[in-house]
C-alpha cells in the first residue's frame, strides 16, 4: 500500500494504489505466483486492504461462477445486436429463480429437476415460479 504519488494517473478520487501478490501450488507442486494491482479511493491498511479485495472477489464469483459452470455462459455464440445483453438478463433471472426455491440443492440440480419432461417433475418447474417475487 502506498499513497497516491504525485505522477500517478488520473482516477478520479484516487487516494492509494495496492498490490496483491498470490501464490498456489499448482497439481505438479510448482508454484505459481501473480500480482495485481489497486486503485483506492481511500487509504487503508494492507490488511483491510486485502479484506475488502477477498470480500469483493468472493462476491464476483459467487454471481458469476454458476452463469458459467451451470449456464455455460462462457460458451456462448451469440453476437450480434442486443443478443449477448438479452440472454445474460434471462441468464441471472433464472439464476435468481432457482436461488429463490428454498430447496438446499444446487443451481445445477435445480435446473435438471426443472429440465426433466417427466410428468411428475413438472411440479417443481412449476413451484419455482411460486418463489419468484
Amino acid at each position: 500500500m502506498i499513497a497516491a504519488p504525485s505522477d500517478a494517473p488520473a482516477f478520479p478520487d484516487l487516494a492509494a494504489l495496492g498490490r496483491v501478490e498470490s501464490e498456489r501450488r499448482l497439481g505438479d507442486g510448482k508454484p505459481a505466483r501473480w500480482a495485481h494491482d489497486v486503485v483506492l479511493s481511500k487509504t487503508l491498511s494492507p490488511k483491510r486492504m486485502l479484506e475488502v479485495n477477498r470480500t469483493h472477489w468472493s462476491v464476483d464469483n459467487h454471481r458469476r461462477w454458476p452463469l458459467d459452470v451451470v449456464f455455460h455462459e462462457d460458451d456462448a455464440r451469440t453476437r450480434k445486436d442486443h443478443g449477448p445483453q438479452n440472454l445474460a438478463v434471462i441468464r441471472r433471472m433464472a439464476a435468481d429463480t432457482l436461488r429463490a426455491d428454498p430447496d438446499n440443492s444446487s443451481l445445477a440440480r435445480k435446473m435438471k429437476l426443472a429440465a426433466w419432461s417427466a410428468a411428475w417433475r413438472k411440479e417443481f418447474f412449476y413451484e419455482l415460479f411460486a418463489h419468484m417475487r
